[in-house]
């Protein structure tokens, strides 16, 4: 290992540590404040010390922050519960395809006639702002106990739809389907197929030794199904996600191993992927032309609150939950910065029109999420799931 590399780390490592405090400070999720802290550290340290903060030889950190993807995904897809998806499936559903067919719509329309970008950079904002950030969403609920809950297993699964749906489209309407795209949906049906039942037989045999043979496994899975989506064109955190959710019923109730996968991916892999998200963002292209990104990003939130909110009213959800679960829907990072990149490197299009973009979608990672947790945050969900877990620990200790 080289000196720079341990420099990187480093500053990387100590970056983390500053969000995770900025965020206790503040009441805000921690991927939220590494965002931030990305931002502005890779502003500060490009014009005052002529420093990259993501160095172009630094193919590690790419990994480092792509596998913190991955891992994240599979977490929160392991979160879902089939009996709850199955009770929820209708609410979840809608939810996740009003969550994107507002925007693409909205955002669409306002790129081609208020921006007047061309058709297909207009259908390609549409796409890459209609997406919903299953990584700041999990991990949101992570940091609030939400995910134990049913309400946050119903989000969670619309974020998955919403998602889906996105990938969909920006394949079918971008890259044609070809023999590569058969190969992946064959071998991630037959593997999907067969992998709760041998999950649960190797889980048996050679779990719960030293050597963390479940960790190693699950690894295997999630880099392999994910070298299988990029071959064919796709993203590597879209099976992580399905991983999760069929496994949820194995792996997912090994609650030391979920502990361990949690402690290797928020200790460790996501600050990488969220601090280098934030250094996406380039401050002076923003302070150029602040009415586009505010544009952008005021389509995609407005589009989801007339999309998403009255989807939630129809299911009778409480007034503070249903804007809760709106402003957590109009969230975006992972695959609207990666619809956009495809955009960008197919011609679609251009570099000040990624800029924004980009921006926007990191942005709606940080606004909505913030207003969410400082003025809508369903406390009596906290406080009751904080009561039933005192009671199991009192009943325990009895």
């Amino acid at each position: 290992m080289t000196n720079d590399v341990l420099i990187f780390a480093t500053l990387f490592t100590g970056l983390a540590l500053i969000a995770a405090v900025l965020s206790l400070w503040f009441g805000v999720a921690t991927a939220l404040s590494e965002i931030v802290v990305g931002t502005v550290a890779a502003f500060v340290l490009e014009n005052e010390f002529g420093i990259t903060l993501i160095p172009k030889d630094a193919g590690w950190i790419t990994f480092l922050a792509g596998a913190g993807s991955i891992l994240l995904t599979f977490l929160a897809g392991a979160e879902i519960e089939p009996d709850v998806l199955r009770l929820k499936w209708k609410e979840a559903t809608a939810i996740g395809l009003t969550g994107f067919l507002a925007p693409f719509i909205g955002c669409g329309m306002l790129s081609y006639y208020i921006l007047h970008w061309g058709v297909s950079a207009s259908l390609l904002s549409g796409v890459a702002l209609s997406t919903t950030s299953v990584a700041v969403v999990y991990a949101v609920m992570i940091e609030f106990g939400l995910n134990k809950t049913d309400y946050g297993k119903t989000v969670l699964a619309a974020c998955f739809i919403n998602d889906l749906v996105t990938v969909l489209v920006l394949g079918f309407i971008f890259s044609p389907f070809t023999i590569k795209t058969a190969i992946f949906f064959g071998a991630s049906l037959l593997t999907l197929a067969i992998l709760p039942s041998v999950t649960s037989y190797l889980f048996a045999y050679l779990g719960r030794r030293p050597s963390e043979f479940e960790t190693r496994y699950i690894l295997f899975v999630l880099f392999g199904l994910g070298a299988l989506a990029s071959y064919a064109g796709s993203e590597a955190v879209l099976p992580a996600y399905v991983v999760g959710m069929v496994l949820a019923k194995t792996a997912g109730r090994d609650h030391v191993l979920i502990r361990r996968l949690r402690t290797l991916t928020l200790g460790l892999l996501t600050p990488f992927y969220f601090l280098r998200a934030g250094s996406l963002i380039s401050i002076p292209t923003l302070a150029s032309a602040p009415g586009v990104l505010f544009l952008l990003l005021f389509g995609k939130m407005a589009s989801k609150f007339a999309g998403v909110y009255p989807c939630t009213k129809v299911f009778k959800s409480p007034p503070k939950e249903a804007m809760y679960t709106t402003l957590l829907m109009s969230t975006g990072l992972t695959f609207g910065t990666i619809s956009a990149l495809f955009g960008l490197s197919h011609h679609i299009i251009d570099v000040k029109e990624y800029t924004f973009l980009v921006a926007a979608v990191v942005g709606s990672a940080v606004v909505p999420t913030l207003i969410a947790n400082t003025f809508f945050l369903p406390k009596h969900l906290i406080s009751g799931l904080s009561s039933a877990e005192e009671e199991i620990s009192g009943n325990t200790s009895d």
